[in-house]
């Protein structure tokens, strides 16, 4: 395969894995959320509410069930949910798997970043690193770490990674 034929593949892979993706969020988020809920709400009352007298007496009917499992069940799930974030170790536990699953924590995201922010970083690194040469106040030490961030940002700036992504397949990329 020539290497238009490659980078047409590649194209499509990433489109198709697009799409996969909104797929999942979508259904995800949306639809098994929705369904979810409703199947909820149905399963509860016609197998437990129906079948014991005392709740068939406060709940008569399915609407009046529904509406009052929503005005609980929203707040509670809100609490839960910040009690998640704020309070759980499960959450920072997924954050640094997606951390060190997004490539762009090891490289800078396109757009303004590559093209505008890290440049005048390194420009003003340069000229930094000029005014002080002409002055003559830069240690040996301190030259080679203003070295080092240069070559980092040029780096950066190039497409590259800076540090070691944990996963392989991100260092080769």
């Amino acid at each position: 395969m020539n290497e238009w034929g490659q980078e047409k593949l590649t194209m499509r892979l990433s489109f198709l894995a697009r799409l996969w993706y909104y797929f999942r969020l979508g259904y995800a988020t949306y639809l098994t959320f929705l369904l979810g809920y409703i199947s909820t709400l149905i399963t509860v009352y016609y197998l437990a509410v129906k079948n014991l007298p005392y709740l068939l007496d406060l709940f008569p009917h399915f609407e009046t069930f529904s509406i009052l499992a929503t005005v609980v069940g929203v707040p509670l799930s809100i609490g839960i949910g910040w009690l998640h974030l704020k309070r759980s170790a499960a959450f920072s536990a997924e954050v640094d798997i997606g951390a060190e699953a997004n490539p762009y924590m090891y490289k800078l995201y396109p757009g303004y970043m590559r093209e505008v922010q890290y440049p005048l970083y390194l420009e003003l690194l340069l000229q930094m690193k000029k005014l002080l040469a002409t002055q003559s106040a830069i240690p040996p030490e301190e030259k080679a770490r203003i070295q080092e961030l240069e070559t980092k940002l040029h780096t950066l700036i190039d497409g590259g990674f800076v540090g070691t992504p944990r996963r392989a397949d991100m260092r080769r990329a």
